[in-house]
């Protein structure tokens, strides 16, 4: 599985409309396309960041796409009033505990990382991680994306409320240093959003061997 990401630093006040474009514009047209199997869409109120995330069967239906996407990438970043950064990941592992339902959080951490350490990163993620994460009450599911060119990660994990999002940063803090220390990785930026769009449809799946 493969994902794109959009992410625009924009003004705290177009969240509420850009949300409504993503929702009935940009997903609509995205989910009619072979082989995308989703979006997801974060975004922080105070600080006007959004991420929108599409996920794909196959690189090739995510890239040859790619040129279809610009218009509608354009006019989110009118309503944003910012311009998009886009990213490109294989997505490596993905688990679910619960389901997320309104008032759902996610907090995201972005890692660089050898490449030549990915699959123990990978391993490291699925056998150390995930248990954890299941501890920590409230916890809803989490995810890995990888960037294999740059040797950069993603992790999100997804929390049923604010409340349980919040109770759980000291938790999180200590995990995220334990993993970055095991796999040999800097943590680049981590922040929590409202998860504003969840509307991704992947199996559970954790990799150990990346193409």
């Amino acid at each position: 599985m493969y994902a794109r990401s959009v992410t625009y630093q924009a003004r705290p006040e177009t969240i509420d409309e850009g949300v409504a474009y993503v929702r009935d514009e940009v997903m609509p047209g995205l989910m009619a396309m072979d082989g995308c199997t989703g979006l997801s869409m974060v975004c922080d109120r105070e600080y006007g960041r959004a991420i929108i995330t599409s996920a794909w069967s196959a690189q090739e239906g995510r890239d040859a796409r790619e040129q279809m996407m610009l218009a509608r990438r354009q006019r989110a970043a009118e309503i944003f009033r910012a311009r998009p950064s886009v990213d490109f990941w294989d997505i490596a592992v993905v688990h679910r505990h619960a389901p997320s339902g309104e008032g759902a959080r996610v907090r995201c951490t972005w890692l660089n990382l050898d490449t030549a350490g990915l699959t123990h990163a990978i391993d490291a993620y699925r056998m150390t991680m995930l248990p954890a994460l299941e501890e920590l009450e409230g916890f809803c599911s989490t995810s890995l994306m990888v960037d294999l060119a740059n040797g950069r990660a993603v992790c999100t994990a997804t929390f049923a409320s604010r409340n349980a999002m919040e109770s759980s940063r000291t938790a999180a803090e200590g995990l995220r240093s334990r993993f970055a220390k095991d796999v040999r990785a800097t943590v680049t930026d981590t922040q929590e959003f409202e998860l504003a769009l969840a509307h991704l449809h992947l199996r559970e799946m954790a990799w150990t061997k990346l193409s």
